[in-house]
C-alpha cells in the first residue's frame, strides 16, 4: 500500500485525489465580460453576463435570448484539455451554506465549460425557479450542495426538497446532505451514522451505473473516497422508486497517508456491469438487498435522472471525485438528447407565475448589481498618485546584529510608541523571508482605530465607528454603516501608482497599512452577529508610508518612503513632518553609524526553568478544566448530530500586571520561541501592545496575483531527546485524528479561495507537510489559486475571513455554535496581522500564540479543533500545551526584570 511521505520536497502534491485540483495550469478560456451559457432544450440559449463573481449567488444583468442557436463552445476535456465541439453544460448549484460549495463550484466550472450559478438554499423562491427552468430554460441541470444539519429541517434543506419533488424531469445530483435530501423526499428516513466520519475516506463498492462509469470498484480498487458526515439514509427504508447503487465496501475508514494511489484515467476490466439501457443498475431491485453492515453511499431514482452521492466527490483526496462530476455532465447530455429526438419542443410543465413580476425581478437584481470595476470607477476621481523612492544596503543586516538591532534602534525608543514590525524571526522550510518595520512616518502617516457597532439592529451589521489621527496630529471620527473593510477596498482602490518604481523590489509591501483584524470582523464577512463584545477595538492599521525591510535571505536592508506631491502642495505644512528625502538621508545615516551588538545575547541569560504550576497559577483561565471538558463534549454532540464536521474551540487566560516593557517581553518571546508571521504592534491612543509568535499565514496575495493559504493543523509537543522528538513526529504524521483535522480544513480553504479564484486555478501543493519550531511540531498544508482580475484584494479576503483553521467547517454554522459556548470575544486572537500594499497585494497571518496587552491586563487565547474522534482530555490538553509556551515566557520574563522602571 502505498503512502505520502509528508516531508516530500517536491514542489506539487501527487496524492490519491488523483485529478482533483491539483492541476496548476488548467484554465477556461472564457470572454470576460460575458458568459454564455448554450443549453439543450430546442437548442435555445441564454446568455449571463457580469455574473456576481465574489458569492455567484444571483444572476445579473440576465438576458434570455430564446433564438433557436446551436452554437458550439470550447469546453473543458477530461484532464483539463480543451476540445472545440463539445456543448457546455448549465448548472443551478444550490448551496446549502456549506464551506466546500465552492471546491464543487470550480470543478463543475472546468468540467462544464461555464461557471455554475450559486444560490442559497433560501435565496429563491419557487417560482422564480420553476420560471428559469421550464420558461426561460436557463439550466440544464441542478446540483444539492453538502451543508450543515439534516434534510428533515427546514432551515437546513431549504427549497431542495421542492425541486426534488417537483422537478421530475430535470437532471440532479445531491452531495452528502443534497444525497439525504434525495431519500427524504421520497419517504426513506435519516438516522444516525454507526459512527461519525470526518476527513477520513472509505473504500466504495459500485454497481457500475453511469454515475461511476470508468470507476474501479470495491476492496483494492483504489476507489477511496472522502466522507463528512454523521448521519445516512437507512438503507432498509428506501422506498422502491430509489435504487442503492453504491455503499462502502468494508467499516474499516482510512486517513488521508494510508490511502493508496489512484490509477487515473486508466480503464479497468474488472469494472461491474449489468447496466440497463437507462443507467439502472441491476445490482439490486429494492432496499432489502442491502447489507446493513456497510454504509450507503450512493442512490438513483428508478425514473428519474436523479442521483445522490453521500461522499463528497469535490474533496481534495477522493480518488475520481472529477469523473463522478464528468459523467453527471455526461448523463444530462444524454437525458436531453433523447429526450429532444422524442419530444422535440416538449415543456414537461409550465408553472403558473407571474411573468411580469419575473421581469421586474430580473430589473431589480440588474440595478442592484455592483461589481468590482464600478467600485473602481467611483472612487477613480478622488485617487492619490503616490510615488516611490528607495535605497537598498546590500548584505548589511548581519553586519549591525540583524533586524531586533535594526527595529531597537530606530523605532525602540519611547516604548516604541505607534510602531509596527513584521517580524519573519523563523525562515526554514521555506517560510517567510522578509520583516517589515516602521513608526510614525511622513506626510500620509495615519492611525486608524475602528469599534462595531453595539447596535443589535440586524440592519447594522457589521458597521461601526472609525476614530482617526494623522501625523499632524489631527484626530477625527466617522461612521462606517458598511463598515470597515468597505471603507478599507475604497481606501486601497483610490491609490494610483507606477508599477516600475517598485519592479526592481524582491518584496510586495511598498507602503500602506499595516494592522489587525479581529476575529469580530467576521460580521462583515458573511457570519451571524457576535454575541461578544471585544474590550480592544475590532481593527487597527497605521497608513504607512516610511519604513524600513530586512531580506533574512540576502542580509540586505531597505529604505522605502512614499509621498503624494500634490498632497504636500497643498497642505503647506510639510514642515511639520519630515520630508521623504531627509527621511531617507537621516535613516541611512543611522544605519551606517550602527555598531554590532555586543550584548545582543544578554536576554538569553540562562536560569532555572519554572515549572507548569509557576505559570499556570499565575493566569486565570476564563474556563475551569471540568468546564472545558464539558464544552469539548458538546461540540461532539454537535458534530453527532450532524451540525458540524470541526469546531475549533477556544478560551482566553488573563493576567493582571503592574510594571512591564512590552517591547522587552517581545523580543524575549521572539528568542524564545521564533516564528515565521510573528509580529509586534503598538497603538499609543489604545494602550494596546501585541506580542505574537506566529507560525501560521492567513492569506497571501502577490503581485502576480497569485492566493495562498498555509493553514496548521494538527499539533505535538516537541521530544525532550533527539530520539523521543522523532517518535514525536511519527506519532503526529500517523494520527488520522490530526490528519481529519487538516483534511477537513484544507477542503474548506480550496472552498474560500474558489470563490474569488479562476476556474481550475486552485491546487494544493503541500498536503500535511510536517514543520518543527521551538516547542511543537505542526502539520501545514499550501493553498494556492489564480485570483480572478473582477475581484479586489479586500473581497479576497472578506471570502475566507475568519481563517477556517480557527473556526471549523462548515464555518457558519460552526461560527454560531461556538458562539454561543464561548464565554467572551475572542478579539484580537483569531483574527489576522499584516499589511495591505497600495499595489493590492496583502500578506496576513492567523493571531495565534499571541500575548496581547491592553489597559495592564495581558490576554492569550488558545484552543483546538474539536471532531468526531476527539478526546475531551486530549483536546484540553493540546490548547494547554499551545498557550503554555507564551504563559511561561511571560512569567519568565516579568521574573527577568522586576526592577523595571518601565511602566505599560
Amino acid at each position: 500500500m502505498g503512502s505520502f511521505n509528508l516531508m516530500t520536497p517536491s514542489s506539487e502534491v501527487r496524492c490519491s485525489s488523483s485529478n482533483t485540483l491539483f492541476h496548476v495550469q488548467e484554465k477556461l478560456h472564457l470572454p470576460s465580460s460575458s458568459l454564455k451559457f448554450y443549453g439543450f432544450h430546442n437548442q435555445n440559449y441564454c446568455k449571463l453576463s457580469s455574473m456576481d463573481t465574489e458569492a455567484s449567488r444571483k444572476p445579473k444583468h440576465v438576458t434570455f435570448c430564446l433564438q433557436g442557436k446551436s452554437d458550439l463552445v470550447e469546453s473543458p476535456h477530461p484532464k483539463g484539455k480543451i476540445v472545440v465541439g463539445e456543448r457546455c453544460v448549465r448548472t443551478l448549484l444550490i448551496d446549502n451554506y456549506d464551506s466546500y460549495t465552492y471546491n464543487v463550484y470550480q470543478e463543475l466550472a472546468v468540467i462544464n465549460g461555464v461557471p455554475p450559478v450559486v444560490i442559497h438554499n433560501n435565496e429563491w423562491n419557487w417560482e422564480y425557479i420553476c420560471h428559469l427552468l421550464y420558461e426561460e430554460k436557463a439550466f440544464d441541470n441542478i446540483v444539492l450542495s453538502p451543508g450543515p444539519g439534516t434534510p428533515t429541517s427546514p432551515s437546513d434543506i431549504g427549497i431542495c426538497l421542492r425541486i426534488l419533488r417537483e422537478c421530475k424531469d430535470v437532471p440532479i445530483l445531491g452531495i452528502c446532505l443534497g444525497h439525504q435530501a434525495l431519500g427524504y423526499a421520497h419517504g426513506a428516513q435519516i438516522v444516525h451514522a454507526p459512527s461519525p466520519i470526518h476527513g477520513r475516506l472509505s473504500e466504495i463498492e459500485h454497481c457500475g451505473t453511469k454515475l461511476f462509469h470508468g470507476i474501479p470498484s470495491g476492496q483494492g480498487s483504489g476507489f477511496k473516497v472522502v466522507r463528512y458526515h454523521s448521519l445516512v439514509i437507512d438503507a432498509v427504508s428506501l422506498p422502491v422508486v430509489l435504487t442503492p447503487i453504491a455503499w462502502t465496501s468494508s467499516t474499516r475508514t482510512y486517513s488521508y497517508l494510508e490511502t493508496e494511489e489512484c490509477r487515473i484515467g486508466s480503464h479497468f476490466d474488472d469494472i461491474p456491469t449489468g447496466h440497463t439501457d437507462n443507467g439502472h443498475s441491476r445490482c439490486f431491485q429494492s432496499a432489502k438487498g442491502v447489507d446493513v453492515d456497510k454504509v450507503l453511499m450512493g442512490i438513483m431514482h428508478a425514473t428519474r435522472p436523479h442521483y445522490g452521492v453521500q461522499f463528497h466527490p469535490e474533496s481534495v483526496a477522493t480518488c475520481y471525485g472529477r469523473q463522478i462530476l464528468e459523467n453527471f455532465r455526461k448523463i444530462t447530455l444524454d437525458y436531453w438528447s433523447d429526450l429532444s429526438s422524442i419530444h422535440q419542443g416538449k415543456v414537461a410543465h409550465v408553472c403558473s407565475s407571474d411573468r411580469a413580476l419575473l421581469e421586474k425581478k430580473f430589473r431589480v437584481l440588474n440595478e442592484r448589481s455592483s461589481s468590482f470595476s464600478d467600485m473602481h470607477q467611483r472612487v477613480v476621481n478622488a485617487h492619490k498618485n503616490l510615488t516611490l523612492k528607495w535605497r537598498k544596503l546590500e548584505a548589511f543586516a548581519n553586519q549591525v546584529g540583524g533586524s531586533e538591532s535594526i527595529f531597537c534602534e530606530l523605532f525602540g525608543s519611547q516604548k516604541a510608541k505607534d510602531t509596527f514590525w513584521l517580524d519573519s524571526s523563523f525562515m526554514d522550510q521555506r517560510r517567510a523571508r522578509f520583516s517589515f518595520m516602521g513608526g510614525v512616518g511622513g506626510q500620509l502617516w495615519k492611525r486608524f482605530t475602528f469599534r462595531l457597532s453595539k447596535n443589535d439592529d440586524a440592519t447594522a451589521q457589521g458597521s461601526g465607528y472609525l476614530s482617526f489621527e494623522d501625523a499632524y496630529g489631527l484626530r477625527g471620527s466617522t461612521f462606517l454603516e458598511k463598515g470597515f473593510l468597505d471603507f478599507l477596498e475604497k481606501e486601497l482602490l483610490s491609490f494610483h501608482h507606477r508599477k516600475e518604481e517598485f519592479e526592481g523590489l524582491p518584496f510586495d509591501f511598498v507602503g500602506g497599512y499595516v494592522g489587525f483584524l479581529g476575529y469580530g470582523i467576521k460580521e462583515e464577512c458573511g457570519m451571524s452577529p457576535n454575541s461578544h463584545i471585544s474590550e480592544t477595538p475590532d481593527a487597527c492599521f497605521f497608513f504607512v508610508d516610511q519604513f524600513v525591510v530586512v531580506d533574512h535571505t540576502n542580509h540586505d536592508v531597505y529604505i522605502l518612503s512614499v509621498c503624494d506631491h500634490a498632497s504636500t502642495s497643498s497642505t503647506g505644512r510639510s514642515d511639520h513632518v519630515r520630508s521623504e528625502r531627509s527621511w531617507l538621508d537621516e535613516t541611512e545615516a543611522k544605519l551606517l553609524n550602527l555598531k554590532m551588538m555586543t550584548n545582543e545575547n544578554d536576554r538569553k541569560t540562562q536560569f532555572v526553568p519554572l515549572t507548569l504550576a509557576d505559570y499556570d497559577e499565575a493566569f486565570s483561565m476564563e474556563k475551569s478544566r471540568s468546564e472545558y471538558l464539558e464544552d469539548v463534549k458538546r461540540c461532539m454532540a454537535y458534530i453527532n448530530d450532524g451540525e458540524s464536521y470541526e469546531l475549533c474551540l477556544t478560551m482566553q487566560m488573563k493576567k493582571k500586571i503592574k510594571k512591564l516593557d512590552a517591547l522587552g517581553l517581545y523580543l524575549y518571546l521572539r528568542a524564545k520561541n521564533p516564528a515565521p508571521y510573528a509580529a509586534w504592534l503598538h497603538f499609543s491612543d489604545e494602550d494596546l501592545f501585541i506580542c505574537s509568535s506566529s507560525p501560521e499565514r492567513f492569506l497571501q496575495l502577490d503581485r502576480d496575483g497569485v492566493l495562498e493559504a498555509k493553514p496548521i493543523k494538527g499539533t505535538i509537543a516537541r521530544g525532550s531527546s533527539r530520539d523521543k522528538d522523532d517518535h514525536q513526529k511519527w506519532l503526529l504524521q500517523n494520527s488520522e485524528k490530526d490528519q481529519a483535522e487538516n483534511l477537513m480544513i484544507v477542503d474548506l480553504l480550496r472552498n474560500d479561495l474558489g470563490r474569488v479564484c479562476e476556474p481550475g486555478s486552485v491546487h494544493v501543493p503541500r498536503l500535511m507537510e510536517l514543520e518543527t519550531y521551538a516547542t511543537v511540531h505542526t502539520l501545514v498544508s499550501t493553498i494556492r489559486g489564480k485570483k480572478r482580475k473582477d475581484v479586489s484584494s479586500v473581497a479576497c479576503v472578506r471570502a475566507a475571513f475568519p481563517g477556517g483553521s480557527m473556526t471549523g467547517a462548515p464555518k457558519r454554522r460552526s461560527v454560531e455554535i461556538l458562539d454561543s459556548l464561548e464565554d467572551s470575544s475572542r478579539g484580537i486572537y483569531s483574527g489576522c496581522i499584516g499589511f495591505f500594499s497600495y499595489n493590492q497585494t496583502f500578506d496576513l497571518n492567523i493571531v495565534i500564540r499571541t500575548i496581547v496587552i491592553h489597559k495592564n491586563e495581558a490576554s492569550i487565547g488558545a484552543g483546538g479543533a474539536i471532531v468526531a474522534l476527539s478526546k475531551p482530555v486530549d483536546e484540553y490538553e493540546e490548547t494547554m500545551l499551545k498557550a503554555s509556551a507564551l504563559m511561561k515566557a511571560m512569567v519568565e520574563y516579568e521574573s527577568l526584570s522586576e526592577d523595571s522602571s518601565s511602566i505599560v
